[in-house]
């Protein structure tokens, strides 16, 4: 009776040990599979999806007589700037913050115009900054005394909403990204990957070269990327560099931020005013900050540029192209600015929408290399920054869903299975049933021997 006992105790350890072994593997296997990255697309890409009207869809409806831009409070909620009490009353009624303002976005346009039309001096910028309600002029140290003096006269003549200003540095290109693109010309950085439905695209600054310009991924030459299809610089600053083998591979939807890591690229929108934004560039890294002013103009030595974001994060030469991006959403490439990354500075992109309908292009992102959504050779319409970023305050706002950089959709079955990470229960849960099945083989064996030894010793007498 005692023996059937133990057998019956020693069948159910084997089984509950086989169980576990079972349970063990589905553990691991299921905590693999959950350890991909979830595709883009199942991404919402507005974030302000339940808001009733935008800062910008207010513009729009009041009228630049009306209104002075629009920008995102500190609170997340849009807030705009509006002329009369009206005005005031309809973009509370639609649940925005209303500051009224003394100067219309036309008034601000006409003194832009004024800035426009006079002599071009290398070294200025101008913006208008929604918040103080003026049009704000930097100059940086190249220009000279009489310049500042000429220019000085200009803004007071013009109204006194114009704020002269000097900076620290000077307003340069940076010439010399995520990841390093490099050429007889100097050193970029690959922007975005873009697609016209044959070929695909690296989207970068314009002023990197001009058309013909051959890339390579490498110092000694050895790995060629590809060549400038197409380059407008100044005016804009965007250009099209074509992978010479047409495809731009697997993670094309992924920008590289540093260490290995990157983030998942979903889509195109236009920046807004107080908006958090993250840039990646080759030679300063992974840096964040925020948009202080849009439809800028910067007159580099080479030439002026119009119609770029404005913002307070910083960059360094070797950084043009790179990406600009929030929540991963696409917004600008880097064209130029002026400091650094160790005291701060300004640092302007050219919007990647604008770039996208002048090239007629559109991003390669999630859905796309899931074969979720077609290829298109025109770029779809952009959704407005107010559409994806209105509801966030702009510090709650992050750089978009982490993916390797060599993109997440290529990961195998096998390297999620050697990941710790993911299996650490089930590998528990294995290891403790292959201890049990040893114990009771132990046991068994065990068993058996005494039973050998007293069968045999009873026999020998």
């Amino acid at each position: 009776m005692r023996h059937a006992r133990r057998r019956i105790v020693r069948r159910v350890t084997r089984l509950a040990a086989v169980g576990g072994l079972l349970l063990g593997g589905a553990m691991v296997t299921q905590a693999a599979m959950a350890s991909q990255t979830p595709p883009a697309a199942t991404r919402t890409l507005s974030a302000a999806s339940g808001a009733q009207d935008t800062g910008a869809a207010l513009v729009a409806r009041l009228g630049t007589a009306r209104t002075a831009g629009d920008w995102i409070g500190a609170d997340g909620r849009p807030v705009v700037a509006v002329t009369d009490d009206a005005a005031a009353r309809t973009v509370r009624a639609a649940g925005a913050t209303a500051k009224v303002v003394a100067h219309s976005m036309n008034e601000l346009k006409s003194a832009v115009a004024t800035l426009r039309s006079a002599p071009r001096v290398a070294g200025t910028a101008w913006a208008v900054d929604y918040r103080t309600n003026r049009v704000l002029v930097s100059a940086d140290s190249t220009v000279s005394r009489s310049d500042w003096s000429r220019m000085s006269r200009l803004a007071a003549k013009t109204g006194d909403f114009v704020r002269m200003e000097r900076t620290r540095g000077t307003f340069t290109t940076r010439l010399n990204g995520a990841q390093p693109i490099l050429s007889t010309g100097g050193r970029c950085s690959a922007g975005f990957n873009v697609t016209n439905g044959q070929r695909d695209f690296i989207l970068t600054a314009g002023h990197c070269g001009p058309a013909g310009s051959t890339w390579f991924a490498d110092n000694q030459g050895n790995q060629q990327l590809g060549q400038t299809v197409s380059s407008t610089f100044p005016g804009n600053d965007f250009s099209l560099v074509q992978y010479a083998s047409g495809r731009a591979g697997d993670g094309a939807d992924v920008v590289a931020i540093g260490g290995g890591n990157g983030v998942r690229i979903t889509g195109a929108a236009d920046a807004t005013v107080g908006q958090r934004v993250f840039r990646s560039g080759s030679t300063s890294g992974f840096h964040n900050g925020t948009v202080t002013a849009l439809n800028a103009t910067v007159n580099y030595p080479e030439g002026t540029v119009t119609g770029l974001i404005q913002t307070d994060v910083c960059a360094e030469p070797g950084d043009s192209g790179g990406p600009m991006f929030s929540d991963g959403v696409a917004l600008g490439v880097t064209s130029g600015g002026s400091g650094d990354c160790t005291t701060g500075g300004t640092t302007f992109f050219q919007p990647v929408t604008k770039a996208l309908a002048a090239l007629n292009v559109k991003l390669i992102v999630a859905a796309q290399n899931a074969g979720a959504a077609a290829q298109s050779a025109a770029p779809s319409p952009a959704p407005s920054a107010a559409a994806t970023q209105a509801a966030i305050a702009p510090n709650a706002v992050t750089p978009g869903s982490a993916a390797p950089v060599t993109g997440g959709q290529t990961q195998t079955l096998l390297a999620r299975l050697t990941d710790t990470r993911n299996i650490g229960p089930g590998l528990l849960v294995i290891a403790g049933s292959l201890i049990a099945l040893v114990a009771t083989r132990y046991i068994r064996a065990e068993q058996d021997r005494k039973a050998y030894q007293r069968y045999y010793s009873a026999t020998w007498g």
